[in-house]
């Protein structure tokens, strides 16, 4: 499967994610406040303009209704995505309707974009799917070290759900429909994750 492959190639990518320092705190609980609180307003404005990416994509697969269906159920996704962060920042005190973004996740947010209005679905989807995956895999790798009082552990339980895992599963599945072989996707998925480390570095 074409999606398992590109998860194999950088696999590198995923493990600096897990070792970053940011990631750690998550894991032990030792994240300052305030750089989560920085990361949360960031992943507000990512989130974004990830579902939109979502809404472009589904504007341009057509004559399938399965793929339609299952690009709605991503959306959903992404929109109960956003209403824990809001809840989030209404707890940390956040104004998301001020939030400027990182030169790092402002680039992120562009290429999604970029990809969504120019290319086609399968590129879309390489460049989305990273993004679910890692989290799952993250999700699932920080529940298996959480010790009780964690104060990240609605985080992880939210990121290693068997909810997220699914939707997760779908986007992997349109890669493996969508997407043809080659260094535009590659490159795509790579470039994706290369973002989500830089992502997890700015907010400290």
């Amino acid at each position: 499967m074409l999606h398992h492959q590109l998860w194999t190639a950088n696999a590198d990518l995923a493990k600096s994610c897990l070792q970053h320092t940011f990631v750690r705190g998550l894991a032990d609980g030792s994240l300052p406040p305030e750089a989560f609180k920085r990361y949360v307003a960031q992943d507000v404005f990512f989130l974004d303009a990830f579902f939109r990416a979502y809404a472009l994509a589904a504007a341009r697969v057509t004559g399938d209704p399965e793929r339609a269906r299952t690009l709605h159920r991503l959306m959903g996704g992404t929109l109960e995505e956003l209403r824990l962060h809001e809840e989030y920042a209404a707890s940390l005190g956040i104004d998301i309707r001020r939030v400027r973004p990182y030169p790092c996740v402002q680039a992120y947010t562009d290429f999604l974009l970029r990809t969504a209005w120019h290319e086609g679905p399968g590129e879309t989807v390489a460049a989305m799917t990273p993004c679910m995956r890692l989290y799952a895999w993250l999700g699932k790798a920080l529940r298996a070290e959480a010790k009780p009082g964690n104060p990240y552990a609605r985080w992880i339980e939210a990121y290693s759900s068997d909810a997220f895992e699914s939707l997760a599963r779908d986007l992997e599945g349109l890669v493996d429909r969508l997407c043809e072989d080659g260094p535009a996707v590659r490159d795509a998925y790579r470039y994706a994750l290369q973002c989500e480390v830089e992502f997890f570095t700015a907010p400290l």
